[in-house]
């Protein structure tokens, strides 16, 4: 309920209060004061001006109260902030409205408890005025109250009470709940303090937002010592007070969405502790029990949740989930009841033509007995004709139940085989993936023997212009002899590596031959899968277009093995080593 909705409730008990001859009209003067003593409780700067200006053109009587509701939303309400006591507030509406409608000496309670009862009233009133509140919202009030008086709720006794007021009135006003409670009905047994306590105590849960209460021992921050206080929780707040008639508060731990709460162990010869993490400050409480202690800790932890899921208090919550769901429900009964009015208007309708139908029967058989022969005549010719058609129609329907149940099989048949086709090429595409990264393989593996045989051609070529050299070098005078000697030597050692390189590269061409034959035996599994599942495939779909792998060239062979360059690579190769041979100056 927004703070509008809760503030306007209170206020209509007042001007309604001061309306003394019921005529839904309040004076002038009346409202100034009514709307001064608002601005001074709300602490809200009064105009005195703004109330004659609004209604100069109404010179003749009282207002109305959908008068002063513009002046009400406009000077007032609209300026209203959470700044003020509302528990002062309440109290001087019910001020205004109590000395008016409520006999204290017919009552087994306090003018504070009904103060109490009535600020509860107005909690959970319906938003209708005049404000009243319905048989569920009075079961759910008196519960309370009988729970925190220690009772039990005697069922069998409110539904005698809910009978005799469903003959009356459904529902009940402020000062009739008062007198309800304060008669004593629904608390016998109950002494005058006891019920008290009770009123209390719900009112500090509805009203005052107070989850739980208690006492407890804290633990000082500045002085490290222990001392009993009364604890007092709120959806986002905890304060704690010398004593329970919270004359003196001693402080405030504020909640968040950041807090938490979590058990300690016992020490310093405390028991029961448990500690809560504020954005400010850590306090370490000890609870008289573990069952007390476990309590707390769950009424904590429930504050924290619903800030941080940004929800109200759970008994508000509550009360607007069984308003949404009285609601819903009286949607459905006016819902219910205007088509039970369509429904019994088509039904009359009905009546009427049926009466006339009747009438007309009765003047045509009145009229002849001929006119009567050819009526039964007709209606045994309609009948028969009636159960041809419905014979017909049972044979059509056979037919069609027939069909249908054709049709699932035939559905069903061609879902299972949508399935098992799908399921094909599923492990076609598996099997096409395989060939492809065979393909990689196979062309990686030929680009490593091209590299290896371009470089044992590179390495022969060079052996080719060192062995020319060494026979140009023999042929060379005896005087320049020794020296080519040793550059013979010393070619010869470069011989001998380029050797060893080329053994080297042999190797590695046998180990690129092998890696090249894994990857043909791999290619060649691949492509016999694919041909497997594609003669599978090509079964089941007899339309299916079967994918080949493209057509490779001739392979030259090598003496060394499978070659990696086309018959116009080699051409071009022979004919530069012939040359080379032919004019060895040259390579030189």
């Amino acid at each position: 309920m927004a703070l509008r909705d809760e503030l306007l409730k209170s206020i209509w008990h007042a001007f309604t209060a001061l309306d003394v001859d019921k005529s839904g009209k309040v004076s002038k003067s009346q409202l100034k004061v009514l709307s001064h003593n608002l601005c001074t409780v709300m602490k809200i700067p009064h105009d005195p001006v703004a109330l004659e200006e609004h209604f100069k053109d109404d010179d003749e009587g009282p207002v109305s109260n959908q008068g002063y509701m513009p002046y009400l939303n406009k000077f007032i309400l609209d300026k209203v902030t959470d700044n003020f006591d509302r528990q002062e507030f309440n109290k001087m509406c019910w001020l205004l409205c109590s000395r008016k409608n409520l006999d204290q000496n017919q009552l087994f309670i306090s003018s504070d408890d009904a103060f109490k009862i009535w600020c509860i009233f107005n909690f959970l009133s319906e938003d209708r005025y005049p404000l009243t509140i319905v048989t569920e919202e009075i079961e759910y009030f008196l519960r309370k109250l009988t729970e925190a008086m220690g009772g039990s709720w005697v069922e069998e006794r409110f539904e005698d009470y809910k009978l005799e007021l469903n003959s009356k009135q459904q529902s009940l006003n402020a000062w009739e709940l008062i007198i309800l409670v304060g008669s004593g009905h629904f608390s016998k047994g109950m002494d005058r303090q006891t019920l008290s306590m009770g009123i209390s105590e719900v009112y500090q849960e509805l009203i005052l937002d107070v989850l739980k209460q208690g006492y407890m021992m804290k633990k000082g921050h500045k002085r490290k010592n222990w001392t009993e206080r009364w604890f007092m929780l709120k959806p986002n707040s905890i304060s704690y007070y010398v004593g329970e008639d919270l004359a003196e508060q001693k402080g405030d731990i504020f909640l968040d969405g950041n807090c938490s709460v979590e058990p300690l162990q016992d020490k310093e010869g405390k028991k029961c502790l448990f500690l809560i993490r504020s954005s400010q400050k850590m306090f370490e409480i000890s609870a008289s029990d573990k069952k007390k202690k476990q309590e707390w800790i769950q009424a904590i932890q429930t504050c924290v949740s619903l800030l941080r899921q940004g929800r109200p208090a759970p008994h508000r919550e509550a009360r607007q989930k069984r308003r949404e769901l009285r609601l819903k429900q009286q949607a459905e009964q006016e819902e219910l009841e205007l088509r039970m009015s369509e429904l019994q208007t088509a039904n009359e309708a009905k009546q009427l033509e049926l009466e006339k139908m009747r009438k007309a029967l009765e003047e045509a058989a009145a009229n002849a007995a001929e006119e009567e022969r050819r009526r039964l005549q007709t209606q045994t010719e309609l009948q028969d004709r009636y159960r041809m058609d419905l014979e017909r129609e049972k044979m059509v329907r056979q037919q069609m139940e027939e069909q249908v149940a054709q049709k699932s099989t035939e559905l069903e048949q061609y879902l299972q085989r949508v399935r098992e086709l799908e399921h094909m090429y599923g492990q076609l595409e598996d099997a096409l993936e395989d060939e492809r990264r065979a393909r990689q393989d196979e062309e990686a593996v030929r680009r490593l023997q091209a590299r290896l045989l371009e470089e044992e051609a590179t390495k022969r070529t060079e052996l080719e212009k060192i062995h020319l050299r060494q026979q140009r070098a023999i042929s060379e005078t005896e005087a320049e002899k020794q020296e080519l000697e040793k550059e013979r030597l010393a070619k010869e050692s470069a011989l001998q590596a380029a050797m060893k390189q080329l053994e080297q590269l042999e190797q590695e061409r046998q180990g690129a031959l092998e890696q090249y034959q894994t990857v043909m035996k791999k290619l060649e599994d691949a492509a016999n899968n694919t041909k497997s599942w594609k003669h599978k495939v090509a079964e089941h779909e007899g339309l299916l277009k079967l994918i080949q792998p493209g057509s490779k060239g001739q392979q030259l062979i090598t003496n060394w093995g499978p070659a990696a360059f086309s018959d116009a690579e080699l051409s071009l190769r022979q004919k530069k080593w012939q040359e080379m041979k032919n004019h060895p100056t040259q390579a030189q």
